[in-house]
């Protein structure tokens, strides 16, 4: 009976070891699993802390970008206006340069015709000067030959003065004005002595 007793007195402390010492595992393993959640815990924070300072980076680069965007827009708006102030601005110079340059060519066309008609009133005065000066040049100081030997001609040569010592092909002019090709032509001629004398006898 004592040895029963002291059997199961035995297997009594066996087993309050054997307790005992799961027991120790269980609480070493409760430490264990409570340090690895004190540094998942912690490792969480850390993430968080992490996400939240993203999250603060990424919402002061949205704000940023939003005003940069907004002073963008603003520019671009100011720039419209002025673009279109100046287009403005240069259509109307446009339209004054229009009008001022149809102005310049009314005026150029009316100071040409003016130009034209005096020019054409001068050419006719000139050329009525020319008939007087050449029907009164016999008559005139200037004129070295006698009238009754001069017969007039008109064209290509005035005059034609039949002096006992010469006879004289006569041209005048007044004012500036000058020999044309054909007089020029016949007064080579006289100066080169290619003058003929020809002699017609009709029956």
């Amino acid at each position: 009976m004592n040895f029963i007793v002291e059997f199961l007195l035995f297997c009594a402390i066996i087993c309050v070891i054997v307790v005992s010492l799961k027991l120790k595992k269980l609480h070493q393993s409760e430490q264990k699993f409570k340090l690895n959640a004190d540094s998942l815990k912690s490792q969480l924070t850390s993430l968080e802390n992490q996400l939240n300072q993203n999250k603060k980076t990424q919402d002061l680069r949205e704000s940023r970008f939003h005003e940069s965007t907004a002073d963008l827009r603003r520019i671009l708006s100011r720039e419209q206006e002025s673009i279109s102030k100046k287009e403005k601005e240069l259509s109307e110079k446009e339209l004054e340069l229009t009008v001022r340059l149809q102005n310049l060519e009314k005026n150029l066309e009316e100071e040409t015709e003016s130009r034209k008609k005096v020019l054409s009133q001068k050419k006719s005065s000139e050329v009525r000067l020319g008939h007087i000066a050449e029907t009164l040049a016999p008559f005139l100081d200037q004129f070295d030959f006698d009238p009754e030997n001069c017969t007039f001609l008109g064209k290509p040569i005035d005059y034609i003065s039949f002096d006992d010592d010469a006879i004289t092909l006569i041209e005048v002019k007044s004012g500036k004005s000058q020999l044309n090709s054909k007089q020029r032509h016949i007064r080579d001629l006289v100066k080169n002595n290619q003058v003929n004398w020809k002699e017609i006898r009709i029956k």
